[in-house]
């Protein structure tokens, strides 16, 4: 199933031309969309589903500065400030809230990690504290398992992934951009290595800039372009209650993650638990994926599933350039893996057992987009004028997406970058510069 998303309407004409057209409705998009309609630009957002379909709508909603990588760090400070001023700028709530993230564990390697990093996070400015276990049992009871310590990062917090991109994208239309839901973009339209506007399914909008955040399906949009980036998606699962009794509002444990919604609700998820489905376009980057493959494959499955022939990585994506594939599947909607639904809730029960038993909501799949090095690309592309890139975000998009959407928006209006974008350009991925993956 898919998770609930607020909806918003479409405006009803498509544009014969903007200076920005942007391809696809998630977290990124918007809030491009929102920065550029703020400095006076026309924009033209397009999304083949509804604003936030995808990933966006998927997520933990976790923003957090915490345990990011040192490449990430300066902007997700950047997108903290945003998610602050989204809650004063615009008319709806986006569910912000600095509530604190906390993390515990029980192995002394994961620990280790989170001491490693503190003095960096500390030289960076983020408040990030390490607890002794009795500390981080009072936030996350130990039932079977003893916590040996923790980490916190008290002005971390979340998000509403129901509500923030819609809202965000409500902002840009108040700001004079419009939004084009049900419209794929089939194609770029492209003169002398320029982009000059984008062919969608209702037709074509001339324009003299494009930024291409369409999530798991960028790099198939990208492909008959000449423009080659390596790109994986990695199925996973989440579970949301309903209501139940406040137990905390982010908390990390191995085995499993639980956020609280602002309605009392839950979302559970594990993190890093998850499922590689082998597929043509798999199978092609291969070789650019096998690092972090081989560092990370005690926590993933690997399988054959209806991705291989349907979808942005299927051997129909791969073989034939048929440029309605994208309003074929209108929404990405994996099915949610039943053996990891049973294994969050065990997981969940064993350290809270009011969650045994407990009625849920729903479950649902997500295809999560990821780099090589687990790293976003946010870059101009050299094949066409033009062209910006934002994808790639490997399962941090959420929380860094107001950032991403700005430096995006700066790339594109060819202003002065909010945070250095050179370890996020995409001809890392392709020039054969050796790649340092990502992450804790």
């Amino acid at each position: 199933m898919s998770p609930y998303v607020e909806r918003i309407d479409s405006d009803e004409l498509l544009p014969e031309s903007a200076d920005v057209v942007i391809v696809g409705g998630g977290i990124v998009g918007v809030s491009a969309a929102y920065f550029l309609a703020r400095q006076g630009k026309s924009v033209a957002l397009i999304e083949k589903g509804h604003i936030a379909c995808e990933q966006s709508s998927r997520n933990w909603g976790w923003c957090r500065q915490q345990n990011r990588d040192y490449r990430e760090l300066p902007l997700s400070s950047v997108s903290m400030r945003l998610w602050d001023e989204f809650s004063k700028e615009l008319d709806r709530d986006v569910g912000f809230r600095r509530c604190g993230l906390f993390y515990a564990t029980d192995n002394e390697a994961q620990l280790a990690d989170w001491a490693e990093w503190q003095p960096y996070g500390l030289e960076n400015g983020v408040d990030t504290r390490m607890l002794s276990a009795a500390e981080i049992a009072r936030h996350i009871p130990e039932g079977s398992r003893k916590w040996i310590g923790g980490v916190s990062s008290p002005n971390d917090g979340k998000a509403e992934p129901a509500l923030a991109a819609p809202a965000i994208a409500l902002g840009a239309r108040a700001h004079g951009a419009t939004i084009h839901q049900g419209c794929a973009a089939r194609s770029l339209d492209i003169t002398n290595g320029r982009v000059v506007g984008v062919n969608t399914e209702q037709g074509l909008i001339k324009a003299d800039a494009v930024l291409c955040s369409a999530g798991a399906w960028a790099s198939r949009f990208l492909r008959p372009h000449g423009i080659n980036f390596p790109q994986a998606g990695v199925r996973q699962t989440a579970i949301r209650t309903k209501p139940i009794a406040d137990v905390g509002g982010c908390l990390y444990a191995p085995g499993f993650s639980m956020t609280r919604r602002l309605d009392g609700s839950y979302t559970l998820a594990i993190s890093g638990k998850a499922t590689i489905d082998l597929t043509p376009q798999g199978i092609r980057y291969a070789r650019e994926f096998l690092p972090q493959f081989k560092r990370r494959l005690k926590n993933v499955r690997l399988a054959i599933g209806s991705s291989f022939v349907t979808g942005p990585e299927s051997l129909f994506a791969l073989l034939r350039n048929d440029e309605t594939i994208f309003e074929r599947t209108r929404v990405l909607d994996p099915e949610p893996q039943q053996w990891l639904v049973r294994r969050i809730l065990a997981n969940v029960a064993r350290s809270f057992p009011q969650f045994a038993g407990i009625e849920l909501a729903g479950a649902w799949g997500a295809l999560v987009d990821c780099s090589p090095d687990a790293v976003p690309v946010i870059s101009k592309t050299e094949q066409v004028e033009g062209l910006v890139l934002a994808a790639g975000c490997s399962g941090h998009g959420f929380g860094m997406g107001p950032g991403i959407g700005l430096l995006a928006a700066q790339l594109l209006a060819n202003d002065t970058p909010c945070v250095d974008a050179t370890p996020f350009r995409l001809s890392r991925l392709v020039d054969g510069s050796p790649l340092e993956i990502g992450g804790l």
